[in-house]
């Protein structure tokens, strides 16, 4: 329905098969738009995916915890929300630390790494929301 008001063609986006606890509360709080990008509709359709713009910042809930986190690994924090950097060059996947579920954003490689983490300040009220701080 979303992708009708923007004339774009629903996003292709693989949806994740993890512990999908929260994924239908993130699906539902998160915005219309990101960084100025409008929300499309995905193929398939789920509760577990997201995605906004031309190209897109896609959104997956419920993946497995991402290769090469450690209790050390580096993190970076946006408005209370922890994520983890797994590539350092575009394109950028962002993964969230630190709750009961992960939640993967991936930002386009045609966005310069200094505006990388500004889809994530738009998602974190969504996140904090739904996906409550989790403790091991």
């Amino acid at each position: 329905m979303l992708a009708g008001c923007t004339g774009r063609p629903d996003v292709s986006v693989r949806v994740p098969d993890g512990p999908a606890a929260g994924c239908g509360r993130v699906h539902d709080a998160l915005p219309g738009s990101l960084d100025g990008r409008d929300r499309d509709a995905t193929r398939p359709s789920s509760t577990r995916t997201a995605a906004w713009g031309d190209p897109p910042v896609v959104l997956r809930c419920g993946v497995g915890r991402p290769a090469g986190l450690t209790a050390t690994s580096q993190v970076v924090e946006v408005n209370g929300v922890e994520w983890f950097l797994t590539e350092p060059a575009p394109p950028y996947v962002f993964t969230t630390v630190g709750r009961g579920t992960y939640l993967q954003v991936r930002v386009p490689s045609s966005v310069p790494r200094s505006e990388a983490t500004a889809p994530l300040v738009d998602l974190a009220e969504a996140v904090r929301t739904a996906l409550p701080e989790h403790t091991p």
